[in-house]
C-alpha cells in the first residue's frame, strides 16, 4: 500500500509554519528519537548529581541514593515505573532504624521519594528525560503526622542552665551558649558564626547568619549583650573572628 501523496501547497504551508515557529526538520527528528541523548544508568548518574548538589542535600539524600544504586545501579533512569519507587519506599520504611522517637519509618519513605525527586529533577533539567516522564513526581509522599515536640517546662530549663554552668570543661562558654539559644532560638550554625562585629550594642541586636545563607537581626536582652561583650574581651576575639570560642 503506497503512502498518500501530499499536495505541494500543503507542504509549503507546513514548511512556512515551522519556519515561523523556529523549528527545523532536524528538531522534529530529534524529538521523535532520531538522535536522542542516551539515558544513563543510576550508577552513572547518581555521582554526577551528588557532586552538583549542596552539602546539605548530599548529607540528606546520600544514604538513599546509595540504596537506589544498590537496587537499580545498572538500570536506566527511564526504565523505572512509579510502582517500583513505591515498592522501594516501602522497603526503606520496613528497614528503617527504630529509635525511641521513631514514627514507623515514615521519614525514611519521605526522604527516599525526595531523593529520587531531586535526582529526576536534575535529569529533566539536563534534557535526559521529559517532565512528563518523571516517575518520582507520580509517587505521593506520606502525609506528615502532628509533631510530638513540646516546650520544656521552666523547671527543666533551670536544671539545664545549672548543669551547663557548673559542669564541663568550659562552664562559662556553655552557660553563655544556653542563654543565647534560650533567648534567640538560633540554630547551632548561627551561634558558631557569631562575630564581635555582629553585635549592635546600642540597639541590643545581634546579626545571626544561619542555614541557606540567610541572616537576621535578632533582639537580645541587655544582660546577654553584656555577657557576649565580656566574653569577646576575655577571650581576645578579633572583630571578624568566632566569638563563642574556648579560652
Amino acid at each position: 500500500m503506497t503512502a498518500p501523496q501530499v499536495r505541494p501547497e500543503v507542504l509549503e504551508a507546513a514548511r512556512l509554519m515551522l519556519t515561523q515557529m523556529g523549528i527545523s526538520a532536524t528538531d522534529l527528528l530529534q524529538a521523535a528519537g532520531g538522535t536522542r541523548r542516551p539515558v544513563p544508568t543510576f550508577a552513572e548518574y547518581v555521582p554526577i548529581v551528588a557532586a552538583a548538589v549542596p552539602p546539605g542535600s548530599q548529607r540528606m539524600y546520600g544514604t538513599y541514593w546509595n540504596k537506589v544504586v544498590a537496587k537499580w545501579g545498572q538500570r536506566r533512569l527511564d526504565e523505572i515505573a512509579p510502582t517500583e519507587i513505591e515498592a522501594l519506599a516501602r522497603e526503606a520504611q520496613a528497614n528503617a532504624l527504630q529509635r525511641r522517637n521513631s514514627r514507623g519509618g515514615r521519614s525514611a519513605t519521605e526522604h527516599l521519594i525526595s531523593a529520587l525527586r531531586c535526582l529526576y529533577k536534575r535529569a529533566v533539567a539536563d534534557g535526559i528525560i521529559t517532565e512528563a516522564a518523571n516517575p518520582a513526581m507520580k509517587v505521593a509522599k506520606p502525609s506528615r503526622l502532628s509533631s510530638t515536640r513540646s516546650a520544656l517546662a521552666d523547671e527543666r530549663i533551670a536544671e539545664l542552665v545549672a548543669t551547663a554552668a557548673t559542669t564541663g570543661n568550659d562552664p562559662e562558654l556553655d552557660a553563655l551558649l544556653v542563654r543565647l539559644h534560650i533567648e534567640t532560638a538560633c540554630r547551632r550554625g548561627g551561634a558558631l558564626a557569631l562575630r564581635p562585629m555582629d553585635l549592635d550594642v546600642d540597639q541590643c541586636l545581634i546579626l545571626l547568619r544561619e542555614k541557606g545563607g540567610t541572616f537576621r537581626w535578632q533582639p537580645v536582652s541587655p544582660t546577654l549583650m553584656q555577657y557576649l561583650q565580656r566574653h569577646s574581651l576575655q577571650r581576645r576575639v578579633p572583630g571578624d573572628g568566632q566569638l563563642l570560642r574556648y579560652a
